[in-house]
């Protein structure tokens, strides 16, 4: 592949006809180059990303969320401040003290975000549904009448006048 890609900058009859020792100095740098770059998308972005939503949720905990420790402590939260928390955990509600980013879900987060999930696939199934009964039974959908209405408006039909109708 190096090869391919010598050819490719220093022209195709340089690299077959010249010395062993001339080599583009562009090219010794290509490899590391694309290599830094795949590593930056591949691996340091994605981690980025992920760092950065698990920050957003940790900083949005509320009292009485049900959350999971990174030592796998599950509790509710009694008590929130700028870096720690109060968690009460068991029967006896014992209260621990945990720092912030000792967080690993927030189970009660997780549970309204998937509700909300599926109740705006349960609106979109509905909705769906409603349109093909209304279609079945009109004959037409509501984007044909919408078609339909918009082309009446912008070229209305030439009336008979009312004189004309008298006649005949």
């Amino acid at each position: 592949m190096f090869n391919f890609i010598n050819l490719l900058f220093s022209g195709a009859g340089a690299g077959a006809t010249g010395a062993a020792g001339e080599q583009n100095p562009i090219m010794s740098f290509l490899p590391i180059a694309l290599m830094i770059g795949a590593m930056y998308f591949l691996m340091i972005r994605p981690q980025k990303k992920k760092q950065k939503e698990e920050q957003n949720m940790r900083d949005s905990v509320q009292i009485g969320d049900e959350i999971t420790t990174t030592g796998g402590i599950m509790g509710r939260i009694v008590t929130v401040k700028d870096d720690s928390i109060v968690v009460e955990t068991g029967a006896d509600r014992t209260k621990i003290k945990f720092h912030k980013s000792a967080i690993y879900t927030n189970d009660t987060a997780n549970a309204r975000m998937e509700a909300e999930r599926k109740a705006a696939q349960e609106a979109k199934n509905a909705k769906a549904k409603k349109d093909a009964i209304d279609e079945k039974v009109n004959g037409r959908s509501k984007k044909e009448k919408a078609v339909v209405k918009n082309i009446a408006e912008e070229a209305p039909v030439n009336e008979i006048p009312a004189e004309e109708k008298t006649e005949e």
